[in-house]
């Protein structure tokens, strides 16, 4: 009974086995197979003393609970049925050809060909024209193209005479020309043509199948051979290949090209002395030839070309099959599957036991979609079915091959034989059963490989079910080779316990599927949880960049958030909720502030224009930040010089709150926070005041009333930007910006006066005041005013000057002067 040996990819499994010890002592020395439909298939068997057996089996896909019980039980494997036997005549029975569409079996035996039904019903008949033949092969063609139609040598002159010698002998009632010669009228259905080794002469003939006009398409005679073409061939032939237009044959010299349309022939290679015997195969998948030498076995094209590389066999085969992307050899009862393309043993099978006996015979359907192989010893016949490729990748995934069944499936696409999509399949279930052995990076690795894989089914691991995004999840389970999702610490924890049963049978001697590194060095959990932790956090930040459905958006993007936070990432927290996002704030409220995490919350909040919110975070932040510093990811990016920007918490905060109350149009609001953002910087409050981002300004006379009288410079800059940038004609404001320089020129006078009676520090003390309260203004308050006064005509130039009568600044009152029209006065501030 056929056992694969342990191996890393199982592509053919037994599908069934007769026992022929019970029904010939005799040794086979032929095999063919024929499919009738996808539930019976036929096998040919020839024996050494002449007898031709039937066989039929199903080779049906077998479900898996009977593929699991494939090996271990005989009543399943022998499921194949010994039809009839037939006794075709008293030698070894050499060829056996299978004409399936018409019904018709040619048999080579003794030098002769026999014709017999394919279901051994009727006589078997010899056909006595040709005689001596020693090999006998069936010509393909790859395509129309590729081949010449030899059909038409029939009825060429050359070969009319002999043509009708044949046909007459055998009293076929037609002609080599295929004229009429009865009354009723005949025509070719079909043709099959062979080519036969007769000592020293290659004859090709053809089996011409005849429908008579008038009658049911049954009606076919047995048909007739035409001799087409006779060829001048070398001695010694011992197999044969024809392919398209060329014939090749080997002896134990070496292998030879003849064309069947020229005759004219060539040497592909000579055979080094005490080389084993040359066997031959047609390859019919790619339409090649293998072309043996001991054991290695050469391929080539129709033409005798090499093409790729060769195949090198364990041993020297006593026969070669093929199936799909193999090549199939036997010996000494064991059966090898090598790659065509890479030469890889893929599989070895052991099914003849110790003492076979004999050689080993093998066919296959000479289909280039055929899935069954036969191979028959003296005493038994196994039938090999090819495994279908998702059967085949299951069971490397089985095995944790993974590397293997991507490979696989990468080489089956290549093919043909499986979709793109298959390998997304693929792909991501590899991932999956990663992910639960606890390789974390290596699983996600996979999931950004499969295109078919949808982010939401990742959306378990790491939020427990019934929750918002619950329904979302494709009730997917692959093909059912790993758990069903869970959150990421219950993965976690079912991988060592795992881990922990795997050590304990190992110490008994059991083997088990765990990584040999857990078991060497188990992991810890926190290092585990923590790994799955970023490996799932990098799919999702990949995910982002998909076209993704706003449902599927918004639960990427808020468990992305759980993520960051589980890690304490406050850097990845801050960046995705301060860029465009689709967190789901409900989500995300509760879980941040108990956390600590406002900063975060507050970007959140003005990511979604619910700056009221954001606004109250920030000055609650802005009043807790008593000490320390805050190093600003933002600052810090933007360095110059590649250094480090500390600023510090409470500015970070009324930097980020101005950022909001820039764009606000609600006065209230902005109003409600200027104070605040006043008392830590200035210079926020103005640019709040003064700026062009938001789409409605704010009413210059709250602003002014709500102003803290002690911001002089917030408040000057206010008016300046009305009256210079905005154009305000009003003569209110010009008056009041008018006055409040006065006053503050005044002030700044008598300081000046008074630091003259200070000490060197004192002075010091005072110019670095001076210059932290001068970032609003480049200028000095009395050059400004100066500027002012003579520039404006909209203020009032009266209650400007009651107010600096009593001071010193002539030149201020030389211009009001000027503008009330006094000049003499003019002149005599000037005098002076």
């Amino acid at each position: 009974m056929a056992k694969p040996e342990l191996s890393a990819r199982t592509v053919l499994e037994p599908l069934s086995f007769f026992n022929l010890s019970d029904h010939s002592r005799a040794q086979v020395t032929s095999l063919a197979i024929y499919t009738v439909s996808d539930s019976q298939c036929l096998i040919y068997i020839g024996t050494q003393f002449g007898a031709l057996f039937l066989f039929s089996v199903n080779p049906g896909n077998p479900n898996d609970e009977t593929r699991s019980d494939r090996s271990n039980s005989p009543s399943v494997l022998q499921n194949i049925s010994l039809l009839r036997k037939v006794v075709v005549g008293n030698s070894s029975v050499e060829s056996i050809q299978v004409i399936g569409d018409f019904g018709k079996l040619l048999v080579l035996l003794g030098g002769f060909l026999f014709t017999v039904d394919s279901l051994l019903l009727q006589p078997v008949k010899r056909l006595s024209f040709l005689r001596g033949i020693s090999v006998i092969t069936r010509r393909l063609r790859s395509s129309e193209s590729e081949s010449s139609n030899l059909s038409a040598l029939s009825s060429s002159s050359e070969y009319t005479s002999t043509s009708q010698r044949f046909l007459q002998k055998l009293g076929s009632g037609i002609r080599a020309n295929g004229l009429k010669m009865k009354e009723t009228v005949q025509q070719r259905v079909d043709n099959h043509v062979f080519s036969v080794v007769i000592g020293k002469r290659l004859v090709l003939i053809e089996l011409v199948l005849i429908n008579r006009v008038g009658k049911s398409d049954q009606d076919i005679d047995d048909g007739s051979f035409v001799i087409l073409k006779e060829i001048q061939c070398i001695d010694g032939v011992m197999a044969m290949v024809w392919l398209n237009d060329s014939i090749i044959v080997s002896t134990v010299n070496g292998y030879s090209l003849f064309s069947c349309v020229t005759g004219q022939s060539g040497v592909i290679f000579s055979l080094p002395d005490g080389s084993s015997l040359p066997r031959l195969k047609l390859l019919c998948k790619e339409w090649n030839l293998l072309l043996l030498v001991d054991n290695v076995g050469i391929i080539a094209n129709a033409h005798g070309q090499p093409v790729g590389g060769s195949l090198v066999f364990h041993s020297n085969p006593d026969s070669i099959g093929e199936i799909s992307s193999y090549v199939v050899v036997a010996r000494d009862g064991k059966l090898e599957l090598y790659h065509k393309k890479t030469g890889t043993c893929i599989q070895m099978v052991t099914f003849g036991g110790e003492g076979v006996g004999g050689p080993c015979v093998v066919a296959d359907e000479e289909d280039r979609t055929g899935n069954l192989v036969v191979v028959a010893t003296p005493t038994k016949v196994v039938c090999f079915r090819k495994l279908p490729s998702e059967e085949q990748i299951k069971d490397l995934l089985r095995k944790k091959n993974f590397k293997e069944a991507i490979s696989l499936v990468e080489e089956l696409e290549c093919e043909g034989e499986l979709s793109k999509d298959m390998l997304s399949f693929v792909h991501a279930q590899v991932g999956f059963l990663l992910l639960f052995d606890l390789h974390f990076e290596e699983a996600v690795n996979h999931f950004l490989q499969s295109e078919a894989m949808q982010p939401s089914e990742v959306f378990p691991f790491i939020m427990r079910d019934p929750n918002r995004w619950s329904l979302l999840v494709p009730r997917n389970r692959y093909w059912g080779l790993h758990p069903p999702p869970a959150p990421l610490e219950d993965v976690v924890d079912d991988g060592l316990l795992a881990i922990q049963r795997a050590i304990f049978l190992r110490k008994a001697g059991v083997e088990t599927v765990v990584d040999d590194a857990f078991l060497l060095n188990p992991p810890s959990r926190d290092n585990l949880l923590e790994s799955a932790i970023k490996s799932i956090t990098r799919y999702l930040e990949v995910s982002r960049e998909k076209e993704l459905t706003p449902s599927v958006k918004e639960g990427v993007d808020t468990l992305l958030m759980y993520l960051y936070r589980a890690l304490n990432n406050v850097y990845d927290m801050e960046k995705l909720a301060s860029s465009a996002n689709s967190c789901v704030v409900e989500e995300l409220e509760t879980l941040l502030d108990d956390s600590g995490h406002l900063r975060t919350l507050a970007f959140l909040y003005a990511s979604k224009g619910m700056s009221s919110k954001a606004l109250g975070i920030w000055r609650i932040l802005a009043r807790h930040y008593s000490s320390g510093l805050w190093k600003d990811p933002v600052m810090e990016s933007g360095s110059q010089d590649g250094g480090t920007n500390i600023v510090s918490g409470k500015e970070t905060a009324a930097a980020e709150a101005s950022k909001l109350l820039e764009e606000s149009s609600d006065p209230g609001l902005v109003l409600q926070h200027l104070g605040w953002v006043a008392d830590i910087n200035q210079v926020f409050a103005v640019q709040v005041l003064t700026s062009e981002k938001r789409v409605n300004q704010l009413p210059p006379d709250e602003v002014i009333a709500a102003i803290d009288p002690k911001k002089v410079e917030i408040f000057q800059r206010y008016l300046q930007w009305l009256i210079e940038d905005q154009e305000s004609y009003d003569s209110q404001f010009h008056t009041l910006y008018a006055l409040s320089l006065a006053k503050s020129a005044i002030e700044a006078f008598q300081a000046e006066i008074a630091s003259q009676n200070l000490d060197p520090g004192r002075i010091e003390e005072t110019n670095i005041s001076d210059h932290r309260t001068s970032l609003i203004f480049q200028s000095p308050v009395r050059e400004r005013l100066q500027i002012f006064l003579e520039a404006s005509d909209l203020y009032d130039p009266e209650e400007v000057l009651d107010l600096i009568e009593g001071s010193e600044l002539w030149s201020e009152k030389a211009i009001l002067y000027k503008k009330l029209g006094q000049e003499a006065l003019v002149l005599q501030i000037l005098a002076l």
